[in-house]
């Protein structure tokens, strides 16, 4: 565990992640996406926003439903630190030749 609130945990993923840094912030109580309890879910970005301004450039992912690749039916939000280069594209991103 990274660190603990009183709602909130942050972990690192199980597999290491995408990035060096890579988060996951979770809710302690369930909440099967962003949408089923919109207090918990303000609450979660929160935290999740907390440690983005530790992180520096960083994406915030959440998805709801498997149609946008939810495949853990609890809400979490990823904090995945980003450098310029890194590689990383997102889902719906394409690499271009000149940011590679």
């Amino acid at each position: 565990m990274l660190r603990e609130w009183p709602e909130t945990i942050a972990i690192r993923p199980r597999h290491g992640g995408v990035t060096d840094g890579h988060v996951l912030v979770i809710p302690k109580v369930h909440v099967a996406d962003v949408a089923e309890d919109p207090s918990v879910s303000a609450t979660t970005m929160l935290r999740a926003a907390e440690l983005a301004a530790e992180a520096g450039d960083c994406n915030v992912i959440t998805s709801r439903g498997p149609s946008a690749t939810q495949t853990v039916r609890h809400l979490h939000l990823h904090l995945v630190p980003r450098a310029h280069g890194d590689g990383l594209l997102l889902p719906w991103t394409t690499a271009r030749p000149a940011e590679r």
